[in-house]
């Protein structure tokens, strides 16, 4: 430390640097003790002498270093930072990138509204022109008749007396016609389809208060709240990818009806576990 009369000689001399230093060889001190003192490296004591600001980073942590400089030789700090004319600590600018304006909103809902019709048109068109013919009667319609029905034989009538010999006669006087043959077209009677599975869907009985973390196939939140006692949930497959429950025990889990042991995916009264795209319960993969 210098006495009052040193420091007061110090300060009828310029420039801040210059200051810094004529106190610290006052005080007998050498850059290195500095240092030492100040936990600074000697380059960044150098830089403060010389008043190279440049050098050491932003205006807050040269100001910062100043001050502690200027504590340890018992040199004036404020006016010490006046004279070392370090620019001022400017708080930086908040620019906010998720405001949309409403221009480019109305735009960006236009254009996939464009999209959307556009491709409608493509696949819809091609499908018109396909069925039209179904639809407007020019499509030809061809004779029908089922399999389990035989068509009736043409009636033979059998030659009585007489009709060998009149048989020449009547070929002679009328050409004989074929009947022209009428396709038939198969129609196979509709076979009944089989009746889909059900739904496995996932139903949740709340029996007491309980945390629910509920999260969609595409990692997005489906339910995250507390859920009170004497409240369900009901999801269907493809709808939840993982379950979190808290206060596990007082929660029931059907899957298709049946009741599914929470046991194998429960630590702590805390259930966590995975539904696949059928609805089956799984344990979470890591």
């Amino acid at each position: 430390m210098i006495d009052d009369q040193t420091v007061s000689d110090l300060e009828t001399v310029a420039g801040c640097g210059t200051r810094l230093r004529q106190a610290r060889e006052a005080a007998g001190l050498t850059l290195e003790d500095v240092g030492q003192r100040l936990r600074m490296p000697v380059q960044v004591v150098k830089s403060l002498e010389q008043e190279q600001w440049q050098k050491l980073g932003a205006p807050v942590f040269v100001r910062g270093q100043l001050r502690s400089y200027a504590r340890l030789l018992g040199v004036d700090v404020s006016e010490l930072l006046e004279q070392a004319q370090v620019g001022p600590v400017v708080p930086p600018t908040l620019v906010s990138h998720t405001h949309t304006p409403r221009a480019r909103r109305i735009a960006e809902n236009l254009g996939r509204r464009a999209l959307y019709v556009g491709i409608t048109a493509v696949l819809a068109v091609p499908v018109w022109f396909a069925t039209r013919g179904h639809f407007d009667g020019t499509a030809p319609s061809p004779n029908t008749a089922s399999l389990d029905v035989i068509p009736a034989a043409v009636p033979v009538t059998p030659a009585g007396p007489g009709s060998a010999a009149a048989a020449p006669a009547e070929v002679a006087a009328a050409p004989v016609t074929k009947p022209t043959a009428t396709p038939y077209v198969a129609s196979l009677a509709p076979v009944p389809r089989a009746a889909p599975a059900a739904a496995a869907n996932l139903d949740m009985q709340f029996s007491g208060d309980s945390w629910v973390d509920i999260a969609g196939p595409d990692g997005g939140s489906v339910e995250k709240a507390l859920i009170k006692a004497g409240e369900t949930r009901s999801f269907t497959p493809g709808q939840v990818a993982r379950v979190t429950l808290g206060n596990a025990s007082a929660v029931q889990v059907q899957q298709n009806g049946a009741i599914v042991d929470l046991t194998p995916y429960q630590r702590a009264n805390v259930a966590r576990f995975q539904v696949s795209s059928e609805g089956s319960v799984v344990a979470v993969s890591h």
